[in-house]
Parts: structure tokens; sequence; C-alpha cells
């Protein structure tokens, strides 16, 4: 019986691994249902009828994403744009102010217009691949109307899974073996406190780092403050990976705008700030030390996920890896207090004489 469970399990993650490239809309619907149940559950027990609650919560979701994308949009787009008409400025700095210096400092001949001159001489040749490139994406009609129907699949699976969320979790426990079904729910229940606990509150670190960094950004007078500030709070998800590129993006763009040193403290006091805030702050409130990974286990949950499943591997990576660490929990405490690593036969032990504490002879 354990080699057919066995068996059942590898052939069930090699179908899922097969599937991978259609299961996002499921996976992302599954992942709304997960978050907003307990809203829906709320106003089930103030005798709001589940469907009713079900639609209210949706209609909510679709008001707020519609309001932000009409206030955030246009600004993103025009900061956006700012910050790519950075990029020739950068250029230009590199070839008048570090080239110069790195050439004297270590007697070389760097040119950074060779490399220029170069991607000019190839222009052509890469705007005929961009084009081929382009023309076989659109031309692809079958990629274009499935990833259209995966967005639209998203709300239409979400909605169902939320509004039938009690009776698909009954049916999974009526499917348990009845003699583990106490400790599948149990282990079950721990998973779920963890992993919302988890998943709601790094959503909830994530928007406050970056109206932080956004906020802080734009008072130090950075022009595209708000898109590299909600773009480094989107990405503290990772460690240090947020701020890395948050400091970098901003300190860049902070001296092509200004051309001064004294407004790049500003932004390292803002980065400073958002990242005590977090410390002392956010991840207290929010997180609490749910997980507890090492951020070494936690980069490579992040990458495996990504590799995996894509983008929504990499959005699911680390609630997966809190399952996973309740798990691990439970078999560590199963191991020891196991016969194997106890070694409760201590009556077979024949210790020494001289070993014998000659008080208690």
């Amino acid at each position: 019986m354990r080699w057919i469970a066995l068996a059942a399990l590898v052939l069930t993650f090699y179908v899922i691994y097969r599937l991978s490239p259609i299961l996002s809309p499921f996976l992302a619907g599954a992942v709304l249902a997960y978050l907003f149940d307990p809203l829906v559950t709320r106003m089930a027990n103030w005798k709001i009828n589940r469907s009713i609650g079900t639609t209210l919560v949706f209609l909510l979701i679709t008001l707020v994403m519609t309001l932000a994308m009409l206030a955030l949009v246009p600004v993103i787009i025009d900061q956006s744009i700012k910050l790519i008409n950075v990029v020739p400025k950068v250029m230009n700095s590199i070839q008048t102010e570090l080239v110069p210096f790195v050439n004297q400092r270590f007697g070389l001949t760097m040119n950074i217009s060779n490399i220029s001159q170069l991607m000019i001489g190839n222009a052509k040749e890469i705007s005929s691949v961009l084009a081929t490139s382009a023309g076989v994406i659109l031309g692809n009609g079958s990629a274009v109307i499935l990833s259209f129907m995966n967005l639209v699949l998203i709300p239409v699976v979400g909605f169902y899974l939320l509004r039938d969320w009690p009776y698909i979790m009954q049916r999974i426990r009526d499917l348990l073996p009845r003699q583990q079904e106490p400790n599948l729910v149990e282990l079950a229940q721990e998973s779920n406190i963890m992993m919302g606990a988890f998943l709601r509150g790094q959503l909830s670190v994530m928007l406050a780092n970056g109206i932080t960094y956004s906020i802080g950004l734009t008072m130090a007078g950075l022009e595209t403050g708000i898109v590299i500030g909600m773009a480094a709070g989107m990405l503290s998800f990772v460690p240090y990976l947020g701020n890395i590129i948050g400091i970098t993006l901003a300190l860049i763009a902070m001296y092509i705008q200004t051309g001064e040193v004294t407004p790049l403290l500003w932004v390292l006091l803002v980065f400073g700030v958002g990242q005590t805030l977090e410390s002392i702050l956010w991840q207290p409130r929010f997180v609490g030390g749910q997980i507890g990974m090492h951020p070494v286990a936690v980069i490579f949950a992040v990458m495996a996920g990504g590799a995996l499943f894509g983008f929504f591997g990499v959005l699911l990576a680390l609630p997966v890896s809190a399952i996973i660490v309740v798990l691990g929990r439970h078999a560590l405490q199963r191991y020891q207090h196991s016969h194997f690593y106890q070694d409760a036969d201590l009556s077979a032990l024949k210790l020494p004489s001289d070993l014998i504490d000659p008080k208690q002879s």
C-alpha cells in the first residue's frame, strides 16, 4: 500500500510539472480564495449568504484595483519614462567621468564609445531579430489567446473556489485515511496558521515598504521616487534584493537628476529608515517570525519556485516553504522521540565498575 501511495505521489508531482504552463490561473485563483476566505467566512457568520459575500468581496477588489490604476498608472508611466531617459545620461557620465579615472588609475585604454559604436553598427541586426521575435509572438494566435484566457480565468476560478471553499476543504478532509485523519488535520491547521499569517503579513510588509520608500524618496526630491520605491518594496520579500536594487537605482537616478553628492546621502537615509522600520515595526507586526528560515534558504526557495512555476512560483515559494517547515518540525519531533534517536534500551548497557559512583554503590 505504501508503494502505491508513493507511486501516486510521484505521478501527481509529475503531472503538476507537465501542466505547470497552464496552472497559473488556477494557482492565482486558489491564492485569491485562500486570502479572502476569512473575510467571506466572517460575513457568513453575520448571516450573509456566501455567494453574496463572495460577490461583494470581488466587487471590492475590482473597485480598489480600478482606483489604484487610475491613481497610480499615469504617475508610474511618467516616472518610468523619466527613469528610462536616465540611461543615456548614465552612459555619458561613465564615459566622461568614470572611464578617464579608471584609465588613469590602472593604465588602461578603455573607451565606452566603442561599445556604443558596436551597438549602433549592429542596430539593424538587433532590430531585425526583435521584429522577427515580435512577429512570432504576435503571429502565434494560440499563445495570445491562451494568455488572454489565463488572465480572464483568474477571477472566475477565484470566485468559484472562494464561494465553495468550506465545501472543498470538507471534501478533502473526508478523503483522508480515518486512522491518520486527526494527525493530518492537526498538521494542516498548523500549516494554515503559519502560511496564512506569513502570506498576508508578507504582502503587508511589501506594501508598507513600498509606501515608505516612495514617500521618503519623493520627499528627498527624487522625480522617480514612486516607481523606484514601489519596486524596492515589492522585491523586499527576497532578503536584501529589494534594498540592493532600490538603492542602486535611486542613487543613479538622484545623481543624474542633481549632479551632486549631498542628495545621495538623503537616499541612503531613506533606505536606512525604511530598513529600520521593516525590522522593528513591519516584520514583527505583520509577520512575527512565522517561518524563521535562514536568508540563504529563502533565496534558494524563491529561485527554485521561479524555476519550476515561473512568476507565481516566486510568489508562493515562501508560503510553501512555511508548510515544509511545519512538516519538517513534526518529522524532527517524531525522530527525536524515536528509539533510534534516544537509544532507549539503556538496560542493555554494562558500565565498567570504575565508572560507577561509589556513593551510589
